[in-house]
C-alpha cells in the first residue's frame, strides 16, 4: 500500500512532526486491533518501521518505510494478512488522515 501526501514545510519539520507523532498515528481507535511498536529508525530522511497488529488471537506483522522528500511525504506500507480483513482504501483514507494532521 502506498500513500503519498504533499507537504509545503521543511524536510527537517516534517521529520521532526512525524517521528514526534508517530505512535499516536498507528493508534486505530474504534477498532478491536491493538497495535505495538517492535522497531523504528531513521536513516536520514526515511523513516523505517515494525508494527505487529493483534485482533483477538490472531495477529501480523505490519512493515514499511516512510520517506520524506522536500514536497512529499511517501508512505509504503505491508498489512500482512490484515488487508484481506480491512478494506485497503479504508486504511489509506484514515492514515492519510492521521498523518495530514501531523503536518499542520
Amino acid at each position: 500500500m502506498r500513500i503519498t501526501i504533499a507537504h509545503n514545510k521543511p524536510k527537517q519539520e516534517v521529520v521532526d512532526s512525524i517521528d514526534r507523532g508517530f505512535d499516536d498515528v498507528f493508534k486505530m481507535q474504534g477498532l478491536p486491533l491493538k497495535i505495538e511498536l517492535e522497531q523504528k529508525s531513521w536513516q536520514g530522511s526515511t523513516l523505517t518501521f515494525a508494527l505487529n497488529a493483534k485482533m483477538g488471537f490472531m495477529g501480523s506483522p505490519i512493515k514499511g518505510t516512510i520517506d520524506v522528500t522536500d514536497s512529499q511525504v511517501i508512505i509504503d506500507a505491508d498489512l500482512g494478512m490484515f488487508e484481506r480483513f480491512v478494506s485497503e482504501e479504508k486504511v489509506k483514507g484514515a492514515l492519510a488522515s492521521k498523518f495530514k494532521g501531523l503536518l499542520n
